[in-house]
């Protein structure tokens, strides 16, 4: 399901998003909005992190410890989900299959990384399943796909619904909380494509045992997903119908649960599809993507901040771009509510990472780079130190390199 994301989307940025950098750069201001805080540093020294040779890496996640987690390809297309700890990288394995990865922001400090990997059992009933839009081809689809926990250098997966082959986990908080989606034994008439079972969204309590359960609906609903959850218990995702397992109409509702409930965030979303919450902070403030009522397919996607003061505002793409830029969405925030995503033309020719400072005019990274030779293409993190992750294209090669951006000074 989900975030987020096409195919397309996916290899452009969520991934869906869903793209070589080598020196250190310079990127722009950004003011922090708590009311007691000063501006934040403005200056920041990028830089690429290591992979595993192939023609594509991203960082997906940073949390406060400054691990990025994420993704990188090998040269023979599969890709493996990676941790950099102090610019190393780590690979993370596979439960068995040849594909694994960070796909979603993960912000605990518990050394808990969670994801997605396939396993090595065929899958019975020819699904694509959601994470088939994350991985390469050839070998993104064909196998049981799980939801993996990685703790003290081991990878496990995590079970899904009884009667439920295929999982899919996105965050982990600090009280060894995961959240994500996972299938049931429904076969569900609302499904499509290659989709056959019903999911639900799903949270995991570490053991051992794992121990899974799910998460209410919107009434009228059938499927849906987690993506996020904060250290307070407060968790994010989508509700709808199954469709594809990619977003689409299983986004009909962006919501928030917490206390045992689900809240619509964004009754009056323009369109009845792809209404993605990405991230949550600590102090409740959510961000997040909405679909467009001319694009059911998600080609065209609109950026929102969610606070409990003041609900849903728009975060616009960037201004006074040739061609101009109709493409936002938001994949992280920090407590200084500083919010990173992209901004895109109608054709994701031109993407750009940007930052918006709690809902004002986005930034475009690049215009701050100094000689910084690629195309920072995402941002897709943000931790509270300032620290940026996510994906830069070199304009030449066009090969898809994390990065991280670290604060250096300057106001």
């Amino acid at each position: 399901m989900t975030t987020q994301l096409t195919t397309r989307r996916t290899s452009q940025i969520l991934l869906i998003g869903l793209i070589t950098i080598c020196c250190a750069a310079t990127l722009a201001p950004v003011h922090a909005q708590r009311p007691e805080a000063t501006k934040a540093r403005r200056q920041y020294q990028v830089s690429n992190l290591p992979d595993f040779g192939g023609t594509s890496s991203g960082g997906n996640s940073i949390n406060d410890q400054s691990w990025v987690a994420g993704y990188s390809r090998l040269p023979n297309r599969n890709r493996h989900a990676t941790v950099w700890r102090s610019s190393l990288l780590t690979d993370l394995g596979t439960l068995g299959g040849p594909n694994s990865s960070v796909t979603w922001n993960v912000k605990n400090t518990a050394g808990i990384i969670v994801g997605i990997s396939q396993t090595a059992t065929p899958e019975p009933l020819g699904e694509s399943w959601s994470s088939a839009a994350f991985y390469s081809t050839p070998n993104n689809i064909g196998y049981i796909n799980l939801g993996f926990v990685w703790q003290n250098n081991q990878m496990r997966g995590l079970p899904p619904f009884p009667g439920g082959n295929n999982g899919f986990a996105t965050g982990a908080n600090n009280l060894g909380q995961v959240v994500g989606w996972a299938e049931n034994g429904v076969h569900d008439p609302n499904c499509c494509c290659t989709q056959v079972l019903q999911f639900r969204p799903a949270v995991w309590t570490l053991g051992p045992p794992d121990q899974i359960q799910d998460l209410p609906l919107i009434p009228g609903d059938s499927s849906g997903a987690a993506t996020a959850i904060n250290d307070n218990g407060q968790i994010v995702g989508i509700s709808g119908i199954c469709d594809q397992a990619v977003g689409r109409h299983t986004a009909k509702h962006a919501v928030l649960w917490e206390n045992g409930t689900v809240t619509d965030i964004y009754p009056d979303a323009p369109a009845p599809w792809w209404n993605t919450p990405t991230a949550i902070n600590q102090r409740g403030d959510i961000v997040g993507f909405a679909g467009d009522p001319a694009f059911v397919e998600g080609d065209i996607l609109h950026a929102f901040m969610w606070t409990r003061e003041d609900g849903i505002r728009r975060l616009k793409p960037l201004p006074n771009r040739t061609p101009p830029h109709v493409d936002s969405e938001a994949y992280g925030i920090n407590e200084a509510r500083q919010v990173v995503g992209v901004s895109c033309d109608a054709e994701q020719n031109d993407c750009r990472a940007v930052m918006w400072d709690h809902g004002n005019t986005p930034t475009d990274l690049n215009d701050f780079k100094g000689g910084y030779s690629a195309v920072l293409a995402l941002a897709k993190d943000i931790n509270d130190k300032g620290e940026i992750t996510g994906r830069a294209i070199d304009p030449i090669t066009g090969v898809l390199t994390a990065y991280m951006a670290v604060p250096v000074g300057g106001k």
